[in-house]
C-alpha cells in the first residue's frame, strides 16, 4: 500500500479537500460524514458542499468540517457555489451520480484532482434512462479515479469510459446493535407491541417506495403467507411515489402489511423483527442488509447488483421479481428456527469481515495521495 500523509503537494499545508454530496442518499451521507471524521483526525481540511438539510442530518460539522450549503439542483446559482468552494481544494470528490455531473459543470478546465464514488446505480426508465447514461459517461471520463462500491459499479465505470476504476472499500458508519445482547432487550416488546406485532412474526423492510425497490413483488409474495398461523406483519418502512398504490392495493386485497412511513431508528425496528427483507431490482451494499447481519437478523434478499458479495451464504438469496421463491423462503425461515440461528451467526462472521471506517479511510487518502503527492522525475 502506499504511504498516507495528510500534506497537500510540496508539503506547505495540510490536503485541503471538498466532499460533494447530493443529500438524497442515507448510505451515501453517512459514509460522508464518517470521512470527513476520518480525514480530518489525520490533519486533512475538509469541506462538505451538500443541502443544509443534509447537515442538519449528519452533522458534518460536528466532526470538524467545514460546510457550505449547495442545493441538488444542477442550475447556474448551484454550479456557480460549488464552483467557489472548489477554488483552493488540492483535491474533490464527488459521492453519486448527479453530485459528481454538478462538480463536472463547476470544475470546468480546471486541473484539480476529481475522485467519484458511485454508491448506487440510479434507477430509472425511457427517455430518463439515457439521460442517466449520457450523465455516467460525462462522470466516468471525466473523473481521475472513479470507486465503486461493488464490482458491477467498478465494471460499469470502465464500459463508460473510465480510466482509472476501482473497488471501493464502505464501512456502515452507523451505531451497531449487538447481535449478543448481555440481556432482554427491553426495547424489543416495545416496538412490536406499538406496531401490533405482539405474538406473531414480525417482517420488515425498509426503502423509498420506488418502483425498482420491488414492493409490489413483496405484496403479491403476503398473499401466499396469509394461510400462516399466526398470520406475519410486513411492515414496510419508507415514503415514496407509490404509497397510494401500495395502500389500496394493501386494502382491497387485505394483506397484512403496514406503511409506517420513515423509520428514525431503524435499529430499534430490527431490533424487534424476525426477518428483514430486501427485494429491489438492484442494490450495491444495501444498508438494510448491512444492518441485519450486525444486528443477527436473518435475512432474506434479491441475488443482485452487489448482494451476494455483499452477504456471501449468510442470507436465504432469491431472484428478483419472483414473488413464490420469495414468500418460499420466508415461510422456510419461520418454519426452521435452527435455520435462522444458524443464518445469524453466519450474519456475524460476515459483518466481520467487511471494511472498518479506519480501512474505509486509509484506501480513500491512499487514492487522494497519488493523485497530490509530486511525482519524482525520470
Amino acid at each position: 500500500m502506499s504511504p498516507v500523509s495528510s500534506t497537500a503537494p510540496h508539503g506547505q499545508s495540510p490536503l485541503r479537500t471538498v466532499q460533494v454530496l447530493g443529500g438524497g442518499n442515507a448510505g451515501s451521507s453517512a459514509h460522508v460524514r464518517s470521512l470527513a471524521a476520518g480525514l480530518v483526525a489525520r490533519g486533512v481540511r475538509v469541506t462538505v458542499c451538500a443541502p443544509a438539510e443534509a447537515d442538519r442530518a449528519y452533522d458534518f460539522t460536528g466532526v470538524g468540517a467545514d460546510h457550505v450549503h449547495v442545493p441538488r439542483s444542477s442550475d447556474p446559482a448551484s454550479v456557480a457555489a460549488l464552483r467557489a468552494a472548489c477554488t483552493d481544494a488540492d483535491l474533490v470528490h464527488a459521492h453519486g451520480l448527479h453530485a459528481s455531473f454538478r462538480t463536472v459543470l463547476a470544475l470546468g478546465g480546471r486541473r484539480t484532482p476529481f475522485v467519484v464514488t458511485w454508491h448506487d446505480r440510479v434507477q430509472a426508465e425511457g427517455a430518463r434512462a439515457h439521460l442517466v447514461r449520457l450523465l455516467e459517461r460525462r462522470v466516468a471520463r471525466a473523473a481521475a479515479v472513479v470507486l465503486g462500491t461493488s464490482s458491477d459499479l467498478v465494471d460499469l465505470a470502465r464500459r463508460t469510459g473510465a480510466r482509472d476504476a476501482r473497488l471501493a472499500g464502505v464501512s456502515l458508519p452507523r451505531p451497531r446493535r449487538s447481535a449478543e445482547p448481555a440481556g432482554p432487550d427491553p426495547v424489543r416488546p416495545k416496538v412490536r407491541a406499538e406496531l401490533g406485532a405482539l405474538g406473531r412474526p414480525l417482517l420488515v423492510a425498509v426503502g423509498s417506495l420506488d418502483r425498482h425497490r420491488g414492493y409490489d413483488v413483496l405484496l403479491d409474495a403476503a398473499r401466499a403467507w396469509r394461510g400462516l398461523d399466526p398470520l406475519p406483519l410486513l411492515v414496510i418502512a419508507g415514503e415514496g411515489p407509490l404509497r397510494g398504490e401500495l395502500t389500496r392495493r394493501i386494502e382491497d386485497e387485505e394483506l397484512p402489511v403496514r406503511l409506517i412511513g420513515r423509520s428514525e431508528d431503524t435499529d430499534e425496528l430490527l431490533g424487534a423483527a424476525d426477518i428483514a427483507l430486501v427485494c429491489s431490482s438492484w442494490e450495491s451494499r444495501s444498508v438494510l442488509a448491512q444492518e441485519a447481519l450486525h444486528a443477527g437478523v436473518p435475512l432474506v434478499a434479491t441475488a443482485v447488483g452487489g448482494i451476494p458479495d455483499l452477504v456471501g451464504d449468510a442470507a436465504e438469496l432469491v431472484p428478483y421479481g419472483d414473488p413464490e421463491a420469495l414468500a418460499a423462503a420466508v415461510v422456510r425461515l419461520l418454519g426452521d428456527p435452527e435455520h435462522c440461528e444458524r443464518l445469524r451467526d453466519k450474519g456475524v462472521r460476515q459483518a466481520a469481515g467487511w471494511p472498518t471506517e479506519d480501512e474505509t479511510v486509509t484506501q480513500v487518502l491512499s487514492v487522494y495521495d497519488e493523485l497530490t503527492q509530486p511525482r519524482p522525475m525520470a
